[in-house]
């Protein structure tokens, strides 16, 4: 089953979009998602720094 999730506070960080969502315990995590054709890279943290942090160290592949 998947999960629908509201994202909200949402930056882009060259290819990667940072963004704030609530996970099923209604706590906050932050995502960071590359959105470059082919590359899938995406991640849960936290923490937002972290998230920001990953986006603007993160090198695709595709």
């Amino acid at each position: 089953m998947t999960a629908y999730r509201r994202f909200r506070d949402r930056i882009r960080i060259g290819p990667v979009e940072v963004a704030t969502h609530y996970d099923g315990r209604g706590r906050d995590k932050h995502a960071a998602a590359c959105t470059a054709p082919g590359c899938g890279f995406s991640a849960d943290y936290t923490d937002r720094p972290a998230a920001e942090l990953a986006a603007r160290t993160h090198r695709c592949k595709a």
